[in-house]
């Protein structure tokens, strides 16, 4: 199965999802049939913030088309941000979507995990995952979400995490495990490895990013299809 990734938003993660696919399918010993569009993270984030959902579909779209022509079958958004125009950009894509966000309710609920603190963009953790977890409790920082947001929003921009910026993400997601009883923290932005990664924050972390890309490998390597992937939502 040809694999199509909308990239370059940021580029940070669009890495992180190749080298993490890559180690998938290769753990499978299935062969990775994969093509990359890069897209732009400055009109994303203005589209984002406006809740420009339609503009922003059309050029997601743009970019699916480009992968189709080179022969992708399936396409994935490499941001869980880029996430809250799914369904505008579902009724015009040229090829199936295989979303981050939909496998996330019975992976948690998989771990036995009841209650998720959010970090990731603005919309994300308002939305509290765009309102798609039924099984799950969502949680967030209401208060500190602007500030963290926009955190986010400057290392998901520069692709790399300040010491400080980094403290910043530990110490909300130890302040949601203990001020909100959330039994585990979701990274759900996927530039957000870049602060995690090596740390051992003394709580669980599920990056939502291993969730969707352990669907697109099984997808790649032939061990479901397409429909049984979109299924997962």
């Amino acid at each position: 199965m040809h694999i199509g990734l909308i990239g370059g938003i940021g580029v940070a993660a669009s890495v992180v999802y190749y080298q993490r696919l890559a180690a998938a399918t290769e753990a499978k010993k299935a062969r990775l049939r994969l093509t990359l569009s890069h897209g732009d993270i400055h009109t994303l984030i203005a589209n984002n913030l406006a809740d420009r959902r339609q503009p922003q579909a059309e050029i997601f779209a743009r970019q699916i088309e480009e992968l189709k022509a080179a022969g992708a079958e399936v396409a994935a958004l490499t941001s869980l941000g880029a996430h809250y125009c799914f369904e505008e950009l579902e009724a015009i894509s040229a090829l199936p979507l295989i979303s981050g966000v939909a496998p996330l309710d019975a992976y948690f609920t998989s771990q036995g995990v009841r209650r998720i603190g959010l970090l990731g963009t603005r919309v994300v953790m308002r939305t509290r995952l765009y309102g798609q977890l039924s099984q799950t409790e969502a949680v967030a920082l209401d208060d500190d979400i602007e500030t963290l947001g926009q955190t986010y929003q400057e290392v998901a921009v520069a692709g790399e995490c300040t010491p400080v910026q980094r403290q910043a993400f530990l110490e909300a997601g130890q302040k949601m495990v203990s001020t909100l009883g959330a039994e585990a923290i979701v990274l759900a932005g996927t530039d957000l490895n870049l602060a995690f990664d090596d740390q051992d924050p003394g709580y669980p972390v599920i990056d939502a990013l291993d969730v969707h890309v352990a669907l697109l490998a099984r997808l790649a390597a032939g061990e479901i299809n397409i429909a049984e992937a979109i299924a997962r939502r």
